[in-house]
Order: structure tokens, then sequence, then C-alpha cells
């Protein structure tokens, strides 16, 4: 987080009268996540790719709406979740957080405050990108001279964006355990490697992996065809990698002593 970012906090939380309102806090952290040297290049670097593959992907998967518009995912699960991190923990990366907590002393409502603007952005990214498909997807169906694909169940959809927000929120939450960015950020990248090994280490390790894994637990929410069971895994892999951290975080930051 810039000097500049945190000032900008400061006078906003001054111009309401000293008084942290729950919106103050969310306005501030908002413009934290804009305002840095880092978070203006990782969102750059996020929309470029995002909706790039959008663009490059119709000229190899022809029209077909959903699957233009999926292409994202790829960028959006990988930087979404960075930028969530980095959220998280740049209060102590940076030392602002004894200006932050002195200006509003729950820390449980400035944590939050945090989490909104990155969920926020994964669905604005997401419907963004959606946008992006449908001209895209008229524009490749006019130059190939074949019909567009546009069917796409609604719960496919709403299933895509409930898997990038979940991602997102892994971010968060292993920002929030953690407080060390390089740590979480290689933790994150380094899970799903570790679940794959474990899946192959026979019967149990495919059994675990499928209950652990939030990158499997996923897939039929992005499938669109999610049963009972489905459900039940999701349930257990959001408790482990989202809530269990999560609160261990909010814990932490709430004892931990500031310099």
């Amino acid at each position: 987080m810039s000097d500049t970012a945190a000032a900008a906090g400061l006078d906003t939380v001054r111009a309401a009268g000293g008084r942290s309102s729950f919106m103050t806090l969310v306005r501030v952290e908002t413009r934290k996540l804009v305002d840095t040297r880092t978070s203006k290049i990782l969102t750059a670097i996020l929309v470029t790719l995002g909706l790039g593959s959008v663009a490059a992907r119709g000229l190899v998967a022809g029209p077909h709406f959903f699957t233009l518009a999926g292409t994202s995912a790829i960028a959006f699960g990988t930087l979404l979740p960075v930028l969530a991190i980095l959220t998280m923990t740049g209060e102590w990366s940076h030392r602002t957080a004894l200006t932050t907590f002195a200006l509003e002393p729950r820390r449980g409502r400035v944590l939050a405050a945090k989490c909104l603007p990155p969920l926020v952005a994964a669905v604005a990214v997401c419907v963004l990108a959606l946008l992006v498909a449908a001209p895209v997807t008229a524009a490749v169906s006019a130059a190939q001279g074949v019909p567009a694909t546009w069917q796409v169940a609604p719960q496919t959809v709403l299933g895509w964006i409930a898997t990038m927000v979940i991602l997102t929120a892994e971010g968060l939450a292993m920002g929030a355990l953690l407080l060390n960015a390089p740590a979480a950020i290689v933790i994150y990248f380094a899970t799903p490697i570790l679940w794959s090994a474990i899946g192959r280490l026979g019967h149990a390790g495919e059994v675990l992996a499928g209950w652990l894994d939030l990158n499997s637990t996923t897939n039929p929410l992005t499938s669109g065809d999610m049963s009972g069971g489905d459900l039940a895994r999701l349930a257990v892999s959001v408790a482990v990698w989202i809530a269990i951290p999560m609160a261990a975080g909010i814990l932490r930051v709430s004892r931990k002593d500031i310099n």
C-alpha cells in the first residue's frame, strides 16, 4: 500500500467527520485496492489477459458464447486471488496498520471492509467478460459464416461466477491467516499441484483430494450439474480453505501487536 493510498484513506475518514462507518471503510479499502502501483499493474494485466483470451479463443473455438467467456477464467482464477492476498497483507507489508487501526480500532470491521472490494471485483470482471464475449461471438460468427451458439444454462453462468468468487475468497483467507504476501501466494499456487499428486496416490488419495481440493470441488459449479454429494464436498473444502483460515486470520489480526 502506497503512502498516497494511506493518505487518501485518512482524508476520506476525516471528511466523514471522524466517524468510521462501514461504508466509509469500504470506500477507503476500495481506494487502497485501486490506488497502489502494484494493484494498478495487476488489474491491467488481469483485464488485458482475461478479455484478450476471450477474443483469441474465438479464432480457435468458433462462435460459442459461453466457451469464449469462460476462457477468461484462466486469467481471473490466477490473478484475482493474488489481488485478494495483496489486499489483506498490504497493511502489514507497508506498515500502515497502525494508521488504519488507529482510525478504526474495531479490526473485524476493517477486515470485512477489505473483503468486499475484491469479491465485488470478481463478479464485475466476470460480467465484463460476458459482455465482451457477446460481440466477439457475433463477429466470429459473421467472419466464419457459421451460426453462433448462444445457449447457456443460467445455473452454469452463476456457478462460473460463484467459482471466481470462491477462489478470490480463498486468497483473502490465505492473506488474512498468513499476513505475508509471498508465503500466501506460494501456498495458493502450490496447493493444486500438491492435491494433484495426492490424487494419484491410490484410492485413499483420490478420495481425500475429492473432498479437500477446492479446484476439484468447484468443477460441478462451472458445469452446472451439482448434486447433493458435490455440494457436501464443496462445503467441506470451503470450510477447510476459506472459513477456518479466515476465522483464524481474524483472531490473529485481532490479537496482533502493531509496532
